[in-house]
């Protein structure tokens, strides 16, 4: 059984072998926490943001788009409060010299804590087989009792360090719960220290006449300052949403994890305008239509799970993220908020123009409330490829890796291979890849044996491959592939375009 560091280390190796992920500028040994996608990793990218735009803009009539700008006027982050507040504690080991997140290393603890829980769970299990009982068995077992118990004072230690931003106790309790450095296995760290994550830089021509300016750490921002102009350009109705997806930036000192944090990366968010005091039912709302999406690519539910937040960011009244099994344990993919007002009262108060709304219904005008999905979209590509790597020991003894990517996902739809490059198939296959091209994006390939040819669209996921024989001369039919069972069948060229058409169809809407 393969060890989770030894699988996750796979999947990166994967990513580059085959053209999904590249890191930056490596000819010039790279920068760190910076990556570029290939040409397998934009198309699947691609693919998420559009299975995603469909689910939010294209499938609901009060949800629109827009696509604001990276930089922003400067108050629009004290507003929000970025300025003061977008920080991180960070602690640093002195034997290692690694600096690390003073909260994650703490959270980290914790789910240790939930490991143990979870294999008392499991050796009860075996043990009692079908007559276990779960709930009566975590709520009597002492030492499941002890652990939980554990869990929960750290936890309330914790959200109240947090709360009051008590820098001293928070290295307090590192040392009383004896965290050592996974570098160094050391407890000599210092003391913790506050990071704002803002990047500034500066705008204009020269040096004295320069103004500070920030790259956007979150893409919510551009559609709070937007809310007027949509509304009233789109004649919009409360409740009503507002969705982008672009790019934002971080500063992470303790950037780490491949792809799950980076410094530049690309959300996918909606916020969706309410009635004050409906905001609560709303958010239940689209907590459940956001977890519907992601179990509609086909994913067990068993990878995903809510957790709700005990302690909540200054603008909210309710959160809850949902979690993803990743290589490394359970981890936020995606965050559903309860926003209140907080956000347009502030942009309203700062920039000195009224933000509101006349509702008709109820012949009055207010500050919405406001419910937001927020999705990282390399979180997202990177829970698909960990799913989906899979090493397989097939009948006749060989091996094989195929990434199972939900079909809609997939970069390349359908692989067009002549059998052998010679007797007129190249020319038959290439007519094949023109007729299917403009509905789907399809390669042609001839190089090397057809078997090394299914294994490498095995190994990007191509969920068909189609391969054009002498047969295929005869009576116009080719053979074609599916990627997970690797079954053949025979099938007229007139039909690909349905068998690939309902294989890729959209599973939400």
């Amino acid at each position: 059984m393969m060890n989770q560091d030894d699988f996750f280390k796979k999947i990166t190796s994967h990513a580059k072998e085959y053209g999904f992920i590249f890191q930056s500028s490596e000819i010039y040994d790279g920068l760190s926490a910076v990556y570029d996608y290939g040409q397998n990793g934009v198309e699947l990218k691609n693919n998420i943001r559009r299975y995603w735009w469909q689910a939010m803009v294209q499938f609901n009539e009060n949800i629109v788009g827009i696509d604001s700008a990276i930089f922003m006027h400067p108050t629009v982050w004290k507003a929000s409060g970025h300025v003061d507040a977008f920080n991180d504690p960070l602690i640093d080991n002195k034997d290692s010299k690694k600096r690390y997140r003073a909260d994650v290393l703490v959270e980290d603890f914790l789910a240790k804590i939930e490991d143990k829980i979870a294999k008392e769970v499991e050796k009860a299990r075996k043990r009692f087989g079908e007559s276990f009982d779960e709930q009566q068995f975590v709520t009597t077992n002492a030492r499941v009792l002890e652990y939980r118990s554990q869990h929960e004072t750290i936890s309330k230690r914790l959200y109240s360090i947090m709360e009051t931003n008590d820098l001293p106790a928070f290295k307090t309790l590192i040392e009383e719960l004896g965290i050592v450095c996974p570098i160094s296995g050391s407890r000599n760290w210092t003391d913790v220290r506050q990071f704002n994550l803002m990047f500034s830089t500066q705008m204009g021509s020269t040096a004295d006449g320069a103004s500070e300016i920030y790259l956007r750490p979150e893409t919510a921002q551009g559609i709070f300052v937007n809310f007027l102009n949509v509304q009233k350009t789109g004649r919009m109705k409360i409740p009503f949403g507002i969705a982008q997806t672009g790019k934002a930036f971080r500063n992470e000192i303790v950037a780490r994890q491949f792809i799950f944090r980076m410094r530049e990366f690309e959300q996918m968010e909606m916020q969706f305008f309410v009635r004050p005091g409906e905001e609560l039912q709303w958010y239940e709302h689209w907590k459940q239509e956001r977890m519907k999406w992601h179990l509609s690519l086909g994913i067990p539910a068993s990878k995903y799970r809510f957790h709700n937040h005990e302690k909540l960011a200054h603008y909210a009244n309710a959160a809850a993220d949902i979690e993803f099994e990743f290589p490394f344990g359970f981890k936020e993919l995606e965050g559903i908020h309860s926003r209140t007002d907080f956000d347009l009262e502030a942009h309203q108060k700062y920039s000195g123009k009224k933000i509101q709304y006349f509702d008709p219904e109820l012949n009055q005008s207010y500050v919405p409330y406001v419910v937001e999905t927020s999705i990282g979209l390399d979180r997202m590509f990177l829970a698909m490829l960990s799913y989906a790597y899979t090493e397989e020991r097939l009948d006749d003894g060989s091996e094989r890796v195929v990434l199972k990517l939900p079909p809609v996902l997939a970069p390349v739809k359908a692989a067009v291979l002549p059998l052998v490059a010679k007797d007129g198939l190249p020319e038959k296959a290439r007519e094949i890849l023109h007729s299917l091209r403009y509905d789907f994006y399809c390669q042609y390939e001839e190089k090397d044996s057809i078997g090394k040819r299914y294994r490498r669209h095995d190994a990007i996921g191509t969920p068909y491959c189609i391969t054009v024989d002498h047969q295929t001369l005869d009576d116009n039919t080719v053979t074609l592939r599916d990627r997970d069972s690797m079954l053949q069948d025979r099938v007229n060229i007139n039909e690909l375009r349905r068998y690939i058409a309902e294989k890729i169809k959209p599973l939400v809407g």
